[in-house]
């Protein structure tokens, strides 16, 4: 895929580090110009970098008018940037869900709304945003989560409908549980971090938890122009943990033929 996305300006909100950091890097090999949207500078800064904060929409449009306006353009969104939740739905009060879906869904809604007028412009317009496992299958404890990552996969579907015609291709990845920051910090503060991190690994089919560089190589394709065909699609970087039931038994030893 090297050089799939040379010429091409990028977005990518929460681009400082975990998963974003690693779609970064990702399309940056690609050959893509990126513009990393955080309200936190990566380590050891980047020219690239802009305080953008998803749930402010002044700062969103700053952002955005400031990408455009020294590339030319804008031509793919990467709206990643999100928070967690835990808890069931009686655990969060409404300030809490408010916050949640305040970045998790409304900071996508931002982002795409003040990039549109510039990807509509552009010969390769995609959008990709970050949904989760959480979307598709029942996970204890993350109703919140649950019901934000279900909504980005619903509006995946409502823009990518409405914008097909504008050349706009609108599209999801659904990583299992992820090597983050985020996971790290549940497992920091968990009675065995050791114990809880191997319930995590052992939950999924492959039996290790979705490495960040994982979620970024499935972004690059659905970013790129050769994904040409490729809308309103939601795909899973989750070890078969949507759609797999294994068996228990330890994998064979067998060597391939």
């Amino acid at each position: 895929m090297s050089g799939a996305l040379d010429g091409l300006i990028a977005v990518v909100t929460g681009g400082s580090s975990g998963l974003g950091a690693a779609i970064v890097r990702r399309l940056r090999e690609d050959g893509a110009t990126v513009a990393i949207f955080d309200r936190n500078a990566p380590d050891g800064g980047d020219a690239h970098f802009h305080a953008v904060d998803v749930t402010d929409d002044n700062t969103v449009r700053t952002g955005v008018a400031a990408v455009a306006a020294a590339h030319g353009g804008i031509d793919i969104v990467v709206n990643n940037a999100g928070v967690g939740a835990q808890g069931t739905v009686e655990d969060n009060d409404d300030d809490e869900w408010r916050r949640v879906l305040d970045v998790n869904l409304l900071g996508i809604v931002r982002v795409t709304r003040a990039a549109l007028p510039h990807l509509r412009a552009s010969r390769a317009a995609a959008i990709v945003s970050t949904s989760s496992i959480a979307a598709t299958t029942g996970l204890p404890q993350r109703a919140l989560y649950s019901a934000s990552k279900g909504a980005i996969a619903a509006l995946t579907l409502a823009m990518a409908a409405d914008h097909l015609h504008d050349g706009v291709r609108v599209n999801a990845v659904n990583p299992g549980t992820a090597d983050t920051p985020w996971i790290g910090r549940l497992l920091g503060s968990a009675p065995d971090p050791v114990a809880e991190r191997a319930a995590l690994e052992a939950r999924q089919p492959h039996g290790r938890l979705v490495s960040p560089d994982e979620v970024a190589d499935a972004v690059a394709y659905l970013v790129s122009p050769r994904a040409g065909s490729t809308t309103g699609v939601t795909l899973a970087v989750d070890g078969g943990m949507a759609t797999l039931r294994l068996p228990t038994a330890p994998r064979s030893t067998r060597p391939r033929a």
